[in-house]
This record gives structure tokens, sequence and C-alpha cells, in this order.
């Protein structure tokens, strides 16, 4: 058994991993509907005004203006009526003086019309219509252009696209948006104390959990995943592993990445890359490593499921999403009282999952096997080197997974 190198601090491994990761460059048209969450890879300029018309904000009378002037609740003007315009509705009639169009919202403002008298101040009487309010030009109009007009750069390179930028599309009549390449990630299992799920387990075996906690997370946070099958403790199968997915973004190993006499991943990338950093001093996660193999990033995340989905919140999250594109998530952080003294000997940072009820924080770590002490777990508290005690009913700050 080999032992770890010097532990490196969490602030530099991230630190590292981040400087050899690059956003996606790569672009690709996609349907609109399937474009959520998606970034813009170019500024998306209107070909069209919006409205494309002038057109009635209001439900109500299309007028001339100046036909109203004067008029008031004791002293209505009396205009004809000469046609009705409903929803999806239009008219090339022109109105002249002493005329109106019944009109409703969003219709386009038939010829001569400059203003819309709303329906509340009005009174229809037959073929004609009482005028109760004066109204002023473009008075309940909105103008051609008034909200988007044709040349505007409307949403700008490097936008997370959201429900109502997904509208701006559909409102010129676009059906695709151009947007970033989701960055590809290829999960890979390993151990063959690992079994995959839907068969029966052999004696010594558990269920792979760590390549389904890092996909889901890591498609959450923008990726393309591909879940590798368990690949089995052997420098061959490893080795093999990781040239068939090297046209990925990035290779995230789980397990493999220990000192052990069966774990090899390290000296593979050592052999044909750099090794960056193989060790890193916190609990859990002590054996994470990352390295380069032919400008192709690998991190080896451990392998008991509670070490490898807290280390994937401390390091995968913030470099996929530099990958995808999109803006760091700033963690939440609540103020709690310790519900239990903890006590750490373990010389490294350490991370204590905890449950918050009633503002106090219950340790709620286990083993570093066990995935409950992260699903049961509302967020963590973390434990700083130079710090071995949490005293009961001490103020800690919590960051929220959710």
């Amino acid at each position: 058994m080999t032992p770890f190198k010097l532990l490196m601090s969490r602030e530099k491994a991230l630190e590292i991993i981040m400087e050899h990761v690059k956003p996606v460059e790569a672009a690709e048209l996609v349907p609109i509907e399937r474009s959520a969450n998606r970034v813009l890879a170019k500024d998306l300029v209107a070909g069209m005004d919006i409205p494309p018309f002038d057109r009635a904000a209001m439900d109500g009378y299309a007028v001339r203006a100046e036909d109203t002037y004067g008029t008031s609740e004791f002293n209505p003007k009396t205009l004809r009526l000469v046609g009705v315009l409903r929803a999806g509705e239009s008219t090339s009639r022109e109105i002249r003086n002493g005329e109106c169009i019944r009109i409703a919202t969003g219709c386009p403002i038939p010829p001569s019309a400059d203003a819309v008298v709303m329906a509340e101040y009005t009174e229809e009487k037959g073929d004609n219509v009482l005028i109760y309010r004066a109204v002023h030009p473009l008075e309940n109009i909105s103008p051609r252009g008034e909200d988007v007009k044709r040349g505007e750069a409307i949403i700008r390179e490097g936008e997370v696209l959201t429900p109502a930028k997904i509208g701006v599309f559909a409102a010129l009549g676009l059906r695709k948006a151009l947007v970033y390449r989701k960055p590809r990630v290829a999960v890979i299992p390993t151990g063959v104390e690992v079994q995959d799920l839907g068969l029966e387990l052999k004696e010594g075996q558990v269920y792979d959990v760590n390549s389904y906690t890092l996909a889901s997370l890591l498609l959450e946070n923008g990726a393309s995943v591909t879940r590798a099958p368990i690949i089995p403790d052997s420098y061959e199968a490893l080795r093999s592993a990781l040239y068939r997915y090297i046209d990925h973004d990035l290779i995230v190993f789980s397990g493999g990445s220990s000192v052990g006499e069966r774990d090899m991943l390290s000296g593979i990338i050592e052999e044909d890359g750099k090794l960056l950093f193989h060790g890193v001093q916190i609990k859990p996660g002590k054996p994470t490593l990352f390295g380069v193999v032919r400008e192709k990033p690998v991190l080896g995340m451990p392998g008991y499921p509670a070490s490898c989905l807290s280390n994937a919140y401390v390091f995968l999250i913030p470099v996929i999403r530099k990958m995808a594109r999109l803006p760091p998530k700033k963690p939440t952080t609540v103020k709690a009282r310790m519900a239990k003294r903890i006590v750490s000997a373990s010389g490294r940072e350490q991370f204590f999952t905890v449950k918050i009820v009633d503002g106090k924080a219950y340790p709620a770590f286990k083993k570093s096997g066990d995935i409950t002490s992260l699903s049961n777990a509302d967020g963590y508290v973390i434990l700083p080197v130079n710090l071995d005690v949490i005293d009961e009913g001490e103020e800690v700050t919590v960051t929220l997974f959710e």
C-alpha cells in the first residue's frame, strides 16, 4: 500500500480543478421547448418589431381622439358604430370623423383611428355609442415596436434561457435557439464489490449507488451524462475505460481513488498524463484525486456513497457549472444551534451533515458508506482543521444542500 502524498486543502484542490477545466465552446441548435436553462451562444437580434402593428391595449372603441374632446360624464358625445373587431381580426376600413369601431385588446388599430376609449367609459345604444370620457392621441394604444424594435439585441450571448426569454423566441416566430452544447461527462463506477441494479448481490457486494447520485447531480447542473458499466479493479480494465470515454469533456471515476492494493487509478493517470493532486484534507473525501490525460480532466471520487456525494457538492457542482457556462451556485446558509456536541480527531477539515429541527442542528452523519447520512440531512456544518469541538448550544452556520 502506497500512502497518500501531502494532503491538499479543499480550497487549493478546487482552485486546481477549476484552472484545468474550460467552458464548452461548441454550440448547437435546439428546439425552444427544450432550451430551458441552456446558455445562449449568440446574441438574439430581433428580426421584426414586437408588436408588429399598432394594437389596442384595452377593450373598448377605436376612435379619432379629436372626436372625444370636451366629453364628460355629464356631456357625452355620440359616435356612430361602424364595425366590430374581435380577437385576431383586423380591418382596412378607415374611421371617419364621428365614427368608431368596437375593438378587442390586441387587435390592430384601424386606419385613421389614433386612440381607444375604454369600454367602461362608453354605452352602446343601437348603432351609436355614447362616449363619457375624452382621450388623447395614442391613449390605450401599444405602438408598433413598443416592446422590441427590429435589429435590437434582446438577449445576450451567455445568458441562461428562462421561460420568459424562451417566450421572446416564440414572439419572434423562432422555433430554435443556438445554445452552447452541454458538457459531456462520463461517470465510471469501479470495483468488484459493486453490483449493478437488478442483478443478484453476491457475498460482499453492494449495489452501485454512486453512478446514479453523481449522474443526477450532473444532469441537474447542466451536463450531459454517460453512465458507464461497472469496471472491475484491474489495471487493464481501468485504463481501457479511461480511453473509451476520452472523447468526453470530463471523466469521473467513483472508487479506485484510495491507496489500497487494488486502487490503481492514480498510477494510470501518472503514467499517461499528469496527476495534479491525490488526497484532500477533508473528511469525508480524503481519497479525492484529480489529473489530466490527453488534455481531458479526470476526477477520482471516493467509493463510499456519502463521501462521494458530499465531495460532489464541494467539487463537482462548481466545476460542471463552469464547463456548462452556468452561473456559480451560491450556497444558502442558515444559523442554528448545535443540538449535540461534535468532536473531530481527524486533523482534517470535517463536514458534518445535520438535520435542522426547530432551529437546532442535529448530527446526521453516520459513516462514509451510509447514503442515508445525506438523504436525511438538510445541510452540513464545517469543522475547520484547527477546531476539534463544537459544543452543544453553540451557534453554527449550516450550508443547505437545496
